[in-house]
């Protein structure tokens, strides 16, 4: 029959008597007979937390292990929070209602406000912001003597001089407060540069020989201008202002047309210097015998720039390489100038792919490096007399339009639509007169437009006629 340390023993639930009641020796008495034996009590169970409970709610659950649960939230200063305010046993400073007198005040007035006992009898604390600005004081001799104007007197400087110690120099108040009937009317400079131009000359009377002095300066018409300036600028009406953004929009296009113009001129530049430099390199070689071609073109050799035909890869520290890999172009060049180039080649009856012996590919190189740099030399002067036309026919629309003084001058070819004067009606199309304001500059067009407007003007005047 099953006893209850059986029962225990298979629901795994340790007792007080569990091994010791069934009398059982284990292990660990046997090895460690000294050491006391460990017992397993009920207290050190550990229960799980049932599915789907939070753990905040959890943790609220009251077991005999545990403490209760608090009843009122306590801070024990524990943890991430620390106490801002630690209120000691002392005594309280004592307040009291007391009067006091503000120094920036001259009429004497009494005020009341609470404040401690201790401070009592102390001056007001704010009133060491109170900062006044010291007005110079002139004596009658001095005026007579250093401060006479033809047209000041000396009561309108008097009272000038009032105003400027009531209101601490804010000039705006001093002129709204200034006796314009009694003396003659003063705008806001005018008083400035009379305030200033006594405090400069007293100050220069009265300096100290061997000192530095700070001289304060007021330029009366720079500070007219500025206002009259800041008026017009206040009073322009949504159609200059319009007119306005209008203008600097188109001076940066003319600044970046002309920043293009001149990128492409050192481009067609390098591109002269190069041709140059290869042909001289080509005579000079053909000149020097050929022992000592090699040590002379190592030693005289030019600064070619890259954009000089085609600059080919050396396999020089390559190792070992095959003489047909010298002959392929690099990957700089663009499949337009290598469709040019083949086409260029078939021209002149030229293979693709020669022979390469050691003096057909370097022939073949220098062949093809000559034949990309004539069809860059050709585009670029093809651009060049584009633009060339295309300023004529703008002039001669600025001369047909009245804008220039000259008669106009007679422009080769086609006319492009872009160009022709604009010939409004009223109320219909752009304002001519925005039209007549063209830029001499010029937009950076290519000969694939110009095909374009040719061929579509040539269609045009056919439909033309072949109306009836």
């Amino acid at each position: 029959m099953a006893t209850g340390a059986d029962v225990r023993d298979i629901l795994e639930l340790g007792g007080p008597e569990g091994d010791a009641a069934s009398g059982t020796i284990s292990k660990k008495d046997i090895i460690n007979p000294d050491k006391k034996k460990s017992k397993k009590s009920s207290e050190t169970l550990t229960f799980k937390r049932p599915e789907g409970m939070h753990r905040e709610v959890y943790a609220l659950l009251y077991s005999d292990k545990k403490d209760a649960p608090p009843l009122l939230p306590s801070d024990t200063g524990q943890g991430y929070r620390t106490v801002k305010a630690k209120l000691g046993s002392k005594k309280v400073r004592p307040w009291k209602w007391m009067p006091f007198t503000n120094p920036a005040r001259k009429d004497g007035a009494m005020f009341f406000h609470w404040r401690r006992a201790a401070e009592e009898g102390k001056d007001y604390p704010f009133a060491r912001f109170n900062k006044t600005v010291q007005v110079p004081v002139y004596s009658e001799q001095e005026y007579q003597l250093y401060l006479h104007d033809d047209a000041w007197t000396k009561a309108e400087t008097d009272h000038l001089f009032d105003l400027s110690r009531r209101f601490d120099l804010r000039f705006v108040v001093i002129h709204d407060r200034y006796d314009h009937q009694q003396f003659k009317k003063r705008s806001v400079e005018d008083l400035k540069e009379r305030y200033y131009h006594i405090c400069a000359k007293l100050a220069n009377v009265r300096a100290v020989p061997g000192t530095d002095l700070k001289i304060p300066v007021f330029d009366a018409g720079h500070e007219r201008r500025r206002k009259e300036q800041l008026e017009r600028l206040y009073n322009r009406t949504p159609e200059q202002v319009a007119e306005e953004e209008y203008l600097l929009q188109e001076l940066r296009k003319i600044e970046a047309r002309k920043k293009e113009r001149e990128k492409r001129s050192q481009d067609l530049q390098k591109l002269i210097t190069a041709a140059d430099t290869t042909a001289e390199q080509r005579r000079t070689e053909r000149k020097a015998p050929k022992k000592k071609l090699p040590q002379k073109k190592e030693a005289e050799k030019p600064a070619v720039p890259e954009t000089a035909g085609i600059k080919f890869p050396d396999f020089k520290s390559a190792g070992v390489t095959l003489r047909s890999q010298r002959m392929k172009l690099p990957s700089s060049v663009g499949q337009k100038k290598i469709k040019a180039l083949e086409q260029m080649l078939l021209e002149l009856g030229v293979e693709l792919s020669p022979t390469p012996t050691e003096e057909l590919v370097h022939m073949f190189n220098e062949l093809r490096s000559d034949l990309v740099l004539l069809y860059e030399l050709k585009q670029a002067c093809a651009n060049c007399e584009y633009e060339l036309q295309m300023l004529r026919h703008r002039h001669e629309a600025l001369a047909r339009a009245g804008v220039l003084g000259g008669p106009a001058t007679p422009a080769a070819g086609p006319v492009p639509a872009s160009t022709e004067p604009a010939v409004s009606e009223p109320g219909l199309g752009p304002d001519p007169t925005k039209d007549t304001l063209i830029d001499v500059v010029g937009a950076p067009l290519t000969p694939n437009s110009r095909k374009r407007r040719e061929s579509a003007s040539s269609s045009s005047s056919v439909k033309k006629a072949k109306k009836p």
